[in-house]
């Protein structure tokens, strides 16, 4: 009987490899490397022949065969295919550990020596760099003195740097090591298969790719509210904050597949070309059109400041400097304890000139402009938004729908999460999906006048949509989110 998530004969393959989790007893690893690792290999998705080493500090060492049982029971736990049958079995048996400390790595490279040894042929190397953002320059200059970077791919978390000095300097740390091309800065949001369809619904629709732009589109909201607190991260979020965590590092990377003008081919270099065009047209943030909040209880929660100034809600609005997008307000919203979870991308159009409907007519309680919804939740959809004539003898107008989701339209046994997808990239050495070092630099360059003068933080109620203040922000448009439904 065929294996349900088996792939198809089209599906890609990377060569051999020996992927290395550093961090593999973290939270990371748990809820999303080791699953994915494993969906990927139902898929028939991996390599032909691979293994898997997991690697942390020597206090946190596991034998192999611990650390074989903490990979079943976080997918046991996380996972979307079972920890059972052959298929496990075959996965465990690729599962080692192998130890590091920047004065005794030793560990780790007789276990990469061993899994070389098993698949011969010289595969190549993968690191994975699930560790926090202080550790980063250590574990890179762990590899480079060991050799181990030779020949070897490099997966960083974000995020990338805190500001333009330290993005500088993370920056250089990795170069020193690694080139550019062998670098694989992940975002996962950018795995999601909306992003992709991004692109096929501006360049593969005659009905779209004509009004992609300023001559057509007031303007444009990225919003991905959290409902969600900060879950215990207090040390790591104090140094962050949302702008950085989130704004900086998904929400203008959407901003830079959904503006970008279109790529001479669908393929890393000329993608990655055009995103970057977007980030160096973006002007210098103004303080003054960033709403920062932080929720009711924040400073309450253990390990938080009782005076604390982060934000765990940032709104902004941001102008493109470029022909397309003269003039078109982007509105950006993020932040934790929000009524909802989601992610979408909202157009919305300009009004036809010519009025030629009665005022009266508009009499639905908040109607709104046509708009063009990309909704980011797995497995997502899009939806369209138009005005239509109610039935009748009087000529009244109200909004209809059409709308598209990926549920139930396709096949879906094949889909990846946004991991699972990435991480696949990265085998392949296809960087499309993933941040060059230019880009990264130019948004915090870009983001240095509200890191240098930030308004201060605004409260707001766990489960609104943020401080009262967003709807002047974005005035005289409004928020997609709350819809009314």
């Amino acid at each position: 009987m065929t294996d349900p998530t088996s792939a198809t004969p089209a599906d890609p393959r990377p060569d051999d490899h020996v992927i290395v989790l550093f961090g593999a007893t973290g939270d990371l690893a748990r809820r999303k490397l080791l699953p994915g690792l494993f969906h990927l290999t139902r898929a028939g998705l991996m390599p032909e022949h691979f293994r898997v080493v997991g690697s942390a500090p020597a206090a946190d060492a596991l034998s192999d065969e611990e650390f074989r049982a903490h990979a079943r029971a976080a997918v046991d736990e996380f996972g979307r295919s079972e920890p059972w049958g052959e298929a496990w079995e075959a996965f465990e048996a690729v599962l080692s550990f192998g130890s590091a400390d920047p004065d005794d790595p030793q560990p780790l490279l007789a276990a990469v020596e061993a899994a070389e040894q098993e698949l011969g042929g010289g595969p190549r190397r993968l690191f994975h760099l699930a560790v926090p953002p202080v550790a980063f320059a250590s574990v890179v200059r762990l590899l480079g003195d060991t050799q181990l970077a030779e020949h070897a791919r490099v997966i960083v978390e974000k995020p990338f740097g805190t500001d333009l000095p330290s993005a500088q300097e993370l920056n250089a740390t990795i170069h020193a090591v690694f080139d550019e091309s062998k670098i694989f800065r992940i975002d996962h949001f950018l795995g999601k298969e909306s992003v992709d369809n991004i692109l096929a619904l501006r360049f593969a629709n005659g009905l779209f790719e004509p009004v992609w732009n300023r001559q057509h589109i007031s303007h444009v909201q990225i919003d991905v509210p959290e409902q969600i607190g900060i879950e215990g991260r207090s040390r790591f979020f104090e140094g962050t904050g949302t702008f950085r965590d989130m704004i900086v590092t998904h929400l203008f990377q959407l901003m830079g597949f959904v503006a970008m003008e279109p790529p001479a081919a669908l393929e890393a270099h000329a993608l990655r070309d055009e995103k970057e065009r977007v980030f160096q047209s973006l002007r210098p943030l103004d303080p003054a059109q960033v709403v920062r909040g932080q929720y009711t209880g924040y400073r309450d929660e253990p390990g938080v400041d009782p005076h604390s100034d982060t934000e765990t809600f940032a709104a902004l609005r941001v102008e493109l400097d470029n022909w397309r997008w003269a003039g078109v307000p982007f509105f950006l919203r993020s932040g934790k304890s929000l009524a909802q979870g989601r992610h979408v991308v909202t157009l919305g159009f300009r009004e036809p000139v010519l009025r030629m409907f009665p005022v009266d007519a508009h009499h639905a309680v908040g109607l709104r402009s046509n708009q063009l919804v990309i909704d980011f939740a797995d497995p997502g959809g899009v939806t369209s938004r138009f005005l239509t004539k109610e039935p009748g003898p009087l000529m009244r107008l109200e909004e209809a729908e059409m709308v598209f989701r990926y549920a139930g339209c396709y096949n879906e046994r094949h889909a990846l999460e946004g991991y699972e997808r990435l991480i696949l990239d990265a085998m392949l050495g296809d960087q499309s999906l993933f941040t060059r070092s230019d880009g990264i630099e130019n948004l915090w360059a870009a983001a240095t006048p509200l890191l240098e003068q930030p308004p201060p933080v605004e409260p707001y109620a766990p489960g609104s949509w943020g401080p009262d203040r967003i709807g002047q922000l974005i005035a005289p448009y409004r928020w997609s989110l709350p819809d009314r439904h």
